[in-house]
């Protein structure tokens, strides 16, 4: 985050006290409703984390998407009126895993609402940089784990893919957590919400055992765009390989990552590789030209779009069977 950014941040939590009942609008042209105090205010960071917490709170909430329509969330950052919203928010629902680069900076600011980090309870698998990182903190961060828990809710400070939305057995877990933490807020409510989440996570166990059933018989190596996908291969046994080798979609492509995945590509006789709705497709392109092939899409889902989660992973499973089977 930018020192103007910083300064923005902390200049408006000073100015603005967490009583203030005044309507300011965000990036998304929403604001939250000053006439019903009986919902809960909610914002999420991204799309998906959007639709699950619509979908748990139904009419109990007032939910609004923190993320601009059309914008990556790796590259958003808070502007002073989103910071305001925040503050107005009885909570906040995160993704985790340092998904929002803004948050501990956020936090860091004097912020002391309520973030709940959805990634609770799910297991990541980390690199060895990343185990490195962790042990080199180690001692820093258990001074401050258990104060930063009270003060901030469910907002773990793990680093790793982020992509874990992906995978629907943890998207389920999400659901979860976002169920909890509105019982927790709304106890009155409890019932309600944890009913819904319940019902939602019986459609995602079925997209579960489509994806597993469909993609069971088929090969098991697809090139993706960006490294955006281990979660959901090591769930369904298949093997990613990605033009661009980080979590951010943003990597450099030189010419010898174009040769190096044509020859992976030829080694494993791949004829489609895919891309993703927000990026150029000319590098995949070229690689499909070269090996002969098409290109499809493979969406991350982290821009907003006209489909729903579910019918966005199905056409996700779709292409991967025309890529696999």
């Amino acid at each position: 985050m930018n020192i103007q950014t910083k300064l923005a941040i902390t200049a408006i939590l000073v100015v603005i006290p967490l009583s203030s009942i005044a309507v300011y609008s965000t990036n998304t042209n929403q604001q939250f409703s000053t006439f019903d105090d009986s919902k809960l205010q909610v914002i999420s960071s991204f799309n998906p984390l959007h639709e699950f917490s619509q979908i748990v709170g139904q009419e109990k909430i007032n939910s609004i998407l923190l993320v601009p329509v059309g914008v990556e969330p790796h590259d958003w950052e808070p502007t002073i009126k989103d910071v305001q919203q925040m503050q107005k928010s009885d909570l906040i629902i995160i993704n985790g895993i340092g998904f929002e680069n803004w948050v501990d900076d956020l936090i860091d600011s004097g912020f002391d609402g309520i973030i709940v980090d959805t990634s609770k309870g799910i297991i990541l698998t980390k690199s060895i940089d990343e185990e490195h990182k962790d042990e080199e903190h180690k001692d820093e961060e258990h001074k401050d784990e258990e104060h930063k828990d009270e003060e901030h809710g469910d907002h773990q400070h793990l680093e790793g893919d982020p992509h874990i939305w992906l995978n629907p057995i943890f998207a389920i877990k999400q659901v979860g957590n976002i169920a909890l933490a509105f019982s927790s807020a709304d106890p009155e409510n409890e019932e309600f919400y944890l009913t819904n989440a319940a019902k939602y996570s019986e459609e995602l166990h079925k997209l579960d055992l489509k994806i597993r059933n469909q993609l069971s018989t088929c090969n098991k190596d697809f090139i993706a765009f960006h490294d955006a996908f281990s979660y959901f291969a090591d769930e369904y046994d298949l093997n990613q390989h990605t033009i661009i080798q980080t979590t951010n979609s943003h990597g450099e492509v030189t010419a010898k990552t174009l040769e190096n995945v044509i020859s992976k590509a030829r080694e494993l006789n791949i004829k489609v590789i895919f891309s993703e709705e927000t990026v150029n497709t000319k590098t995949s392109q070229i690689i499909a030209n070269e090996i002969g092939g098409k290109v499809l899409v493979l969406s991350p889902l982290e821009v907003v779009s006209d489909d729903n989660y579910i019918s966005k992973m199905t056409q996700n499973l779709e292409n991967l069977k025309e890529a696999l089977c």
